[in-house]
């Protein structure tokens, strides 16, 4: 009898042991039984006889993790804090006894204009840079000129994309030059299609795989380029265990696999641009002149935008309107008594779905139809601020023979409909698409004229030393849809116009300033952990706080910044805490968690979120 030590995937339960009649490999996928039911494990190591009583491992299967693989998990493990298990289940394991095909030579037609050459060409002098290119300038011919050159010489590729979003059209691009060798992996795949394309990806049939950060997680052999585009996008960090940044994690992939990795951005993060080698692009592949509008107000249409989409649908142009808040409304409250409509398990305003003729909260998913009057006094309640809905149900009313879509995650919630929305938008059959932050994520129209910017201002004033970041890079972002081919209009509601007219057209000039504002303070000179606490009594839970708070203080290199409740209180019934450090040394960092960390709270490594 044989006996290994295994973990459960995807669970926070220690190493178990194991016995089985035969040998088996390190690494090897096995199903387990725990309390009456199977679970999916992975042998870690093999081990003496243990002196108590063992299951036996119910059955092996015929895959295996890779040694990049449980690298990049123990990697995950250690800087992330959660289990071995856990960081395993993030991959998806190789098939053992495969032959790989041959590869056939592979020739396609990539042509590039003499500055994406130049930047193609700086790109190969470096394991990994930030390829750094204003929207339009035609970063997509250079990943596909790199993905090709990586066929060629047998390799595989990965391409990261901030969100689903993006798949469908970058999909039709990618196969135009390298037909089934492409395959795009999200998580609206259904289950089928998973299936089919994961065997694929393991036959070395499909070598290029394109989708959002678990793309990064597929088995294909031999990765010689990871790209990950629009790095800046805060959806490559995950907001669940383990939280890990894919941006991140594709960095150390690339050293440890020998792969180029190139990070792509029009906006990068100002940590990127001061630690990576900078290939820039500085003008766009085709220059339009563009105006700008800059009109005071919070977050409102106004006569000169609404006379703006009536000119530029005259004229053949299509139109793109921002929101930061998507729903009709974020908030509801009382003008007489200031009573704001909240979830009753969080410290949240809920979000006014008029469609759906309710409240919801989109914190615990906690709905209830609109108040008729304020619960409190009777009075009349109201909106804070206009949402998506809103300005869709507003501008049908004064358009009604503009084909308006409202584009956000309450209207595009199957991989179908996005397609379809994009499709119909391609396809002129929508004149103007309202939305939130889908909105910037990359899309490539030739013929949209006119951008209309609200609630830049709300972005600005969130409680994240990041604040001046998103909002720069979502104005930039946005303003870049427009113009690409024809001259085109973006009208920017702000009560603060120096701050984005400053620097239109140098971000480069924003960056620079951004570092000499955080240097000693934040990322990229420090780092930045925050421990989560969650507890159902409010008292014990700030007593926990202050206990692992005494406990951090008697070490030194490492300082806590803050301490206390978070900024939004509670969710789904429970109290939340954060502590946040800082050091300008990650292994302090990591080692004053480690000596800690009890199981009593969360650890969000590099936090994105301060809510």
């Amino acid at each position: 009898m044989n006996y290994y030590e295994v973990c459960l995937l995807g669970k926070r339960a220690p190493l178990f042991t194991y016995s089985f009649h035969e040998k088996v490999q390190p690494h090897t996928l096995v199903v387990v039984e725990v309390r009456g039911k199977t679970h999916r494990a992975a042998i870690v190591t093999e081990v003496e006889k243990p002196d108590f009583k063992t299951h036996a491992i119910v059955e092996t299967l015929p895959y295996r993790f890779d040694a990049y693989q449980i690298e990049t998990a123990r990697f995950v493990k250690e800087y992330y804090a959660c289990t071995f298990g856990e960081a395993l289940a993030l991959f998806e394991p190789f098939e053992m006894g495969r032959s790989l095909p041959q590869h056939s030579e592979f020739e396609t037609d990539i042509v590039l204009s003499d500055t994406q050459e130049r930047a193609f060409e700086a790109l190969q002098k470096h394991g990994s840079a930030l390829l750094f290119a204003p929207t339009g300038s035609g970063k997509t011919e250079i990943y596909m000129k790199l993905f090709a050159k990586a066929l060629q010489e047998g390799k595989s590729s990965v391409f990261l994309m901030p969100e689903i979003s993006l798949t469908p059209q970058m999909e039709k691009r990618l196969k135009v030059h390298f037909g089934d060798r492409v395959a795009i992996w999200h998580s609206k795949l259904t289950k089928k299609r998973k299936t089919e394309t994961l065997e694929k990806i393991r036959s070395g049939e499909v070598r290029i795989v394109a989708g959002p950060r678990s793309a990064l997680f597929l088995p294909l052999h031999d990765i010689g380029v990871i790209v990950v585009d629009e790095e800046h996008d805060d959806s490559y960090k995950a907001h669940n265990r383990p939280r890990y940044h894919a941006r991140d994690l594709a960095l150390f992939m690339g050293k440890k696999l020998g792969a180029r990795v190139v990070l792509g951005s029009a906006t990068p993060s100002a940590a990127t641009y001061a630690r990576q080698p900078v290939v820039r692009i500085r003008d766009p592949y085709v220059k339009t002149k563009k105006r700008y509008i800059f009109e005071r107000g919070g977050c409102a249409l106004t006569p000169t935008m609404i006379e703006a989409l009536e000119a530029h649908h005259k004229a053949g142009g299509q139109a793109l309107v921002f929101l930061p808040t998507r729903a009709n409304f974020k908030y509801l409250y009382c003008d007489n008594c200031g009573y704001t409509v909240e979830c009753p398990y969080c410290s949240v305003g809920m979000s006014l779905h008029r469609n759906r003729r309710l409240v919801r909260c989109h914190y615990c998913g906690y709905a209830e139809k609109i108040p008729e009057s304020c619960p409190k006094c009777g009075s009349i309640v109201r909106a804070d601020r206009i949402g998506t809905a809103e300005v869709v149900e507003q501008l049908g009313e004064r358009f009604p023979e503009i084909k308006i879509q409202q584009f956000d995650k309450d209207t595009i919630t199957t991989a179908n409909k996005l397609q379809k929305a994009l499709d119909r938008f391609s396809n002129k059959e929508t004149d103007v698409l309202v939305g939130t932050q889908m909105l910037a994520k990359g899309h490539d129209y030739a013929d949209i004229t006119l951008a209309i910017v609200l609630g830049l201002d709300y972005i600005l004033a969130l409680p994240d030393y990041r604040a001046r970041e998103r909002a720069q890079s979502l104005f930039v972002q946005i303003a870049g849809r427009a113009g690409r081919a024809r001259e085109a209009t973006v009208i920017v509601q702000t009560n603060q116009p120096e701050f984005f007219s400053e620097y239109i057209g140098d971000y480069e000039k924003f960056l620079k300033e951004e570092l000499q504002f955080r240097e000693g303070l934040y990322p990229p000179t420090m780092h930045l952990c925050r421990l989560l606490f969650a507890s159902k009594d409010e008292k014990k839970g700030l007593a926990e706080v202050e206990r692992v708070r005494v406990l951090i203080e008697r070490f030194d290199k490492v300082e806590i910044v803050g301490s206390g409740k978070a900024p939004i209180e509670k969710i789904a019934g429970k109290f939340r805490f954060n502590i946040l450090l800082r050091s300008p040394n990650r292994s302090d960092l990591l080692r004053v968690v480690k000596a800690v960390d009890d199981g009593s709270f969360e650890v969000d490594m590099d936090p994105v979120d301060f809510a």
